[in-house]
Order: structure tokens, then C-alpha cells, then sequence
């Protein structure tokens, strides 16, 4: 790990456990509410472990802050600012490429903004998220092929789409030279009692 993927593993840690202690939950109680085994919130709260995407939503779902608020300081802001380069790293891939998370809303209604670099040869599959999630893709450069449930579309430079987040989901660089594009996740409801299924990646 280096030094700054350890810095925002140690930040989310210590948010993960003020939240967690702030509620007066065990590790048990986080660990079945979000879905995850007590080992994996151990380990997020140690920053010991590079968890994927999927266990930190699941997490912060859980504890009803949303993606964000695990990357974000907890202090109220109109306007929040993410400059070129701060954003939370929370997925590398084998080819080289990144997720960035550079920006989100709080709950219930959680917005987040994605800057996704995809390497030759690199996917990322996701779990359905939680119900009502949506999402939104635009390539900035390269090729991107995106499939939902049963449905694959290619995506060059310019073009978007838009589909539901809560089935299973992929993005793959099917080129040779890095592929780049912006997604943008709508999680409805974060937090909300009445929600019953945990998570998303």
C-alpha cells in the first residue's frame, strides 16, 4: 500500500469506527447489518485491508452516511470543493486503471460523481446495488464496453448511457490504449429504516 491509498484506508477506518461507536453497535451488529463478515469491518476499521468498492458501500450504507461520507471529513459545507487530483482512489485495476470517487451528495439522496480511468484489458464488475439506484456513464476517451444484466453496449468518446444500478453490472476497457470516462450513482433512500437490502459496488 502506498502512502496515500494508506492514508485513506486509515481515514476510513476511524470514520467507520466513530460511526460504528456513535450508534453503540458491535462489530457484529455492523458486520450483519451491512451484509459483511466481522473480519471485513475489522479490517476496514484497522485500514488494514484494501476492501473492494462493494464492502465500503455495503458499510457505509449500512451506518445510513453513504459512500461519501466514509471519504469526506463529517463537517457541514454549502460548497465542496474537490481540487484536480484529491479524489479517494477506492479502485485500481490490473491494467493500471482507476475509480476515483471525486465527489457526492449526503443522505438520504446520495449523488455520487466518478472519474473511472480503465486500463488495456481492465473490468470492473459490480453487484446490483440497492433498489431505485441509477446510474450514469460518459466515455471522455477510448472504448468502453458496459454490460447490464443481459444487455452489452459499447460506448466510444462522446457517447453515454444510462441504466439501472440494482442488477449486476460490468465496464471493460475492451482496447488496447487506457479508456476514460465519468459515472455518476443516484442511491435513493441511504439510511432509510425502510430499506432492507444492503449495499452496492
Amino acid at each position: 500500500m502506498d502512502e496515500s491509498t494508506a492514508a485513506l484506508a486509515a481515514a476510513i477506518g476511524a470514520r467507520v469506527k466513530q460511526e460504528r461507536q456513535a450508534r453503540r453497535w458491535t462489530l457484529d451488529q455492523l458486520a450483519q447489518a451491512a451484509g459483511v463478515s466481522r473480519r471485513a469491518v475489522v479490517n476496514v476499521e484497522q485500514g488494514a485491508a484494501n476492501p473492494s468498492v462493494g464492502t465500503l458501500l455495503r458499510i457505509s450504507d449500512a451506518l445510513g452516511i453513504g459512500l461519501p461520507g466514509l471519504v469526506e471529513p463529517p463537517e457541514p459545507r454549502t460548497v465542496k470543493v474537490t481540487r484536480g487530483g484529491e479524489g479517494a482512489t477506492l479502485w485500481t485495476g490490473d491494467g493500471g486503471g482507476r475509480g476515483i470517487l471525486v465527489a457526492g451528495t449526503e443522505p438520504p439522496d446520495v449523488v455520487e460523481l466518478w472519474d473511472w480511468t480503465l486500463g488495456p484489458g481492465d473490468r470492473h464488475a459490480s453487484e446490483a446495488h440497492t433498489p431505485g439506484t441509477h446510474e450514469l456513464v460518459q466515455v471522455q476517451d477510448g472504448a468502453v464496453v458496459v454490460v447490464v444484466a443481459d444487455q452489452t453496449v459499447r460506448l466510444e468518446a462522446g457517447d453515454a448511457v444510462s441504466f439501472p444500478g440494482d442488477v449486476a453490472h460490468s465496464y471493460a476497457n475492451p482496447g488496447e490504449r487506457p479508456a476514460r470516462f465519468s459515472l455518476a450513482v443516484f442511491e435513493p433512500g441511504v439510511g432509510s429504516a425502510t430499506r432492507s437490502e444492503p449495499g452496492h459496488a
